[in-house]
């Protein structure tokens, strides 16, 4: 009963860190790239990984954390898989109007379930689908708002959707197969995707901006900004990995879609950006979808539960009929 407790604390922290620094850096970003002019999403995310590598380096060698060594194929494969998502969302959003890229990342959930279903033998229920489609719903009416479809806008998205999805189930997996904690998988992955992004950054940038990473003017305050995006960057990167391997792939686009909806609050609260009823409705609908899918899903998990406790009874009482046969056994020997 302490252990499952302290799962569940667990559970609430990784969720709470992982939204925290989420809004955190998108409130920064936002300030960095629309204030300050610093536009260069995807050089910035390798930094970001740089950071995270580096800080995790220091925390194992002052024994924070155990280094595990994994197969060096599989991490290099998932490092540059996880790397090649993020740029092409990077791109997706360059070659697609705001509300096609807010439907790409809708789709991800949808995506998920029907590649978990199809290759991981994972049932959904209907409850779990209709609170999602509801989440989805919301989401939708909150921040989608124009759609203008092209032929590579198009294609890049579907490689976004495919790419994120498979990154995403291989964190939960590689996780739980290999027995690696979080930490343990970011810090051997790190390296890698931080590699593709600094190769491929500026040339990504460079064409969807026009400007150059190389012969940008770095004002102190961008600087400041820049550093402080990196720190709450390893945040960002360590939750994630730890909310995907404690929860699911799904539950994790969920928490996404929460943070999509703060982040439309906070934007109108601190940034004054323009609200609307149609935002208003749509952030309602939205959190009651979460509210419901968080519902059914802790039903299932004490149906599970108890089904595992039902299923545990009678191996407990055939073991103490065991005992009694060996203690009369030895009591007749006597």
């Amino acid at each position: 009963m302490g252990e499952m407790t302290g799962f569940q604390l667990g559970v609430i922290g990784a969720l709470f860190l992982s939204v925290a620094s989420s809004v955190s850096i998108v409130i920064c970003n936002k300030a960095l790239m629309s204030n300050l002019g610093f536009p260069f999403a995807t050089t910035l995310t390798s930094w970001h990984l740089m950071v995270t590598f580096c800080t995790l380096h220091v925390a194992n060698r002052l024994n924070f954390f155990e280094s595990k060594s994994i197969d060096m194929k599989t991490v290099m494969l998932f490092g540059i898989l996880n790397g090649v998502s993020i740029g092409l969302l990077n791109l997706s959003l360059g070659f697609n109007s705001v509300g096609f890229y807010q439907m790409t990342k809708l789709a991800i959930i949808p995506f998920t379930v029907l590649v978990e279903t199809l290759f991981l033998k994972k049932q959904f229920s209907q409850q779990i689908k209709f609170s999602l489609f509801l989440l989805l719903v919301g989401v939708g009416i909150a921040s989608v708002t124009d759609l203008q479809l092209n032929l590579v806008g198009t294609i890049l998205s579907l490689l976004a959707i495919i790419t994120t999805c498979i990154g995403q189930i291989l964190t939960n997996t590689i996780q739980k197969r290999l027995n690696v904690s979080s930490t343990q998988l970011l810090y051997q992955s790190a390296p890698f995707q931080a590699a593709i992004l600094f190769v491929s950054g500026p040339v990504v940038d460079q064409f969807l901006t026009k400007q150059s990473v190389f012969s940008h003017k770095y004002s102190p305050i961008v600087l400041v900004f820049i550093i402080l995006s990196c720190l709450i960057a390893v945040s960002v990167n360590f939750s994630t990995f730890l909310v995907i391997g404690k929860t699911s792939p799904v539950t994790y686009q969920v928490l996404g879609h929460l943070k999509t909806c703060l982040v439309l609050g906070f934007g109108y609260t601190l940034l004054h950006d323009p609200f609307t009823e149609r935002n208003i409705i749509g952030i309602l609908v939205a959190i009651f979808g979460m509210g419901l899918y968080s519902y059914f899903c802790a039903q299932e998990n004490k149906k599970k539960q108890a089904a595992d406790v039902k299923d545990g009874a009678p191996l407990l009482s055939q073991d103490k009929d065991s005992h009694e046969v060996k203690k009369l056994t030895k009591n007749s020997l006597v």
